[in-house]
């Protein structure tokens, strides 16, 4: 670990989200699609001999950045990371976001306040790699931002043309591996950039802006795209995009599950 990362280290918590990234339904549709996953038990889909749920843990654990805790409305996987050894804090089923859903998990596990960074990881991620979580951190360095999140090259034309890729509109300046982000967009306004990258649903907070944050009203935008990043942009909240080079596959369909099985056995 360097050294930014070791004198936070007592003062970080990862705070782990069962939930799935949203993609672009009407809310009637999207409550029934994160309702029929639940029930379906889907993050706790065995992937090489491990459930889902539990890969992302361990790769939380991994990243050594401080105490790990799943935030989830379930028992069942409350029970299933308990199991194992973790921690996992149970919340309510109302809310909208992931960031709402820590926010809460945060208030229950650390009353005294004494937590002053926090990574949301998302539970549908179980190929990130441990090395993404000190990268989200780190740019909290720049006392200036408020959220950190990651980005990746897009290699594939059609996937700026897929709505369930979320993209993130950057403009990185030579050598430079991290910028404020512009904008967050499913499909593509302008055509003529190259300026889009993959959107990663990986955040880091100080505990302040967490707290301000989840205290916003949604934005019109937030709920035509599912996209909780832009409550924050249209409220001036400086987001500050790192880019890596590897690809996370996240698990939002049966066929993104076969496809990360496949990656895992090999």
């Amino acid at each position: 670990m360097d050294d930014y990362l070791t004198h936070k280290y007592e003062k970080a918590w990862v705070l782990q989200s069962e939930l799935l990234r949203l993609m672009s339904m009407s809310e009637s549709t999207l409550k029934r699609y994160m309702a029929d996953w639940r029930k379906s038990g889907k993050p706790l889909a065995e992937i090489a001999g491990k459930t889902m749920i539990q890969h992302v843990w361990e790769k939380a654990n991994q990243s050594n950045l401080g105490k790990v805790i799943v935030a989830t409305d379930s028992e069942e996987i409350q029970k299933v990371i308990k199991n194992i050894g973790g921690t996992a804090c149970l919340t309510s089923i109302e809310h909208q976001s992931g960031s709402d859903r820590i926010y809460e998990a945060l208030e229950k596990c650390d009353s005294k306040n004494e937590i002053e960074y926090i990574v949301n990881l998302q539970g549908d991620l179980p190929s990130i790699e441990a090395s993404a979580l000190s990268a989200v951190l780190r740019l909290l360095e720049n006392k200036e931002v408020h959220i950190g999140t990651l980005v990746v090259k897009i290699n594939e034309e059609s996937d700026l043309y897929k709505s369930q890729i979320v993209k993130a509109l950057c403009e990185f300046q030579e050598n430079k591996k991290s910028t404020k982000a512009i904008d967050f967009q499913r499909l593509p306004k302008d055509k003529s950039t190259n300026n889009f990258y993959h959107h990663i649903g990986i955040y880091s907070y100080t505990r302040d802006s967490l707290a301000k944050f989840i205290n916003l009203d949604q934005t019109q935008r937030e709920q035509d795209e599912k996209l909780e990043q832009l409550r924050a942009l249209e409220n001036n909240m400086h987001i500050e995009a790192g880019l890596i080079d590897f690809l996370p596959i996240g698990v939002d369909t049966p066929e993104d599950l076969a496809a990360i099985k496949d990656l895992m056995r090999k």
